[in-house]
């Protein structure tokens, strides 16, 4: 005779995950440090766990329009503007005479 598994009153991580994705979850909270009533630090965390589907659906949806984020055309530098000159590091400039008086 073959057993076979049942479910009785418990949920598996799939149940969980999919139902989490599917309806959301939010979690926010602020945590702040003090010292003789003096605010030093304030944290505030706004998390929300949810489908892209599900966002989309809440209106939520920068990550279409971030550039860091969204592919960009062969050929194009992605809205990135190239500095004036070479890398740090990879050629030295000549110091000027002002510059090597202060050094000395």
């Amino acid at each position: 005779m073959q057993r076979v598994p049942t479910v009785s009153g418990t949920t598996n991580l799939v149940d969980i995950l999919d139902r989490v994705l599917d309806k959301g979850l939010v979690i926010a909270g602020d945590i702040r440090i003090s010292l003789a009533n003096v605010e030093l630090l304030t944290i505030r965390i706004r998390l929300l766990v949810c489908s892209v589907d599900k966002a989309e659906q809440i209106g939520l949806n920068w990550w279409k329009y971030d550039p860091n984020l969204t592919a960009s055309l062969p050929g194009s530098t992605g809205g990135r503007v190239p500095l004036p000159g070479p890398p740090p590091g990879t050629t030295a400039r000549p110091r000027s005479n002002a510059s090597r008086r202060r050094a000395k």
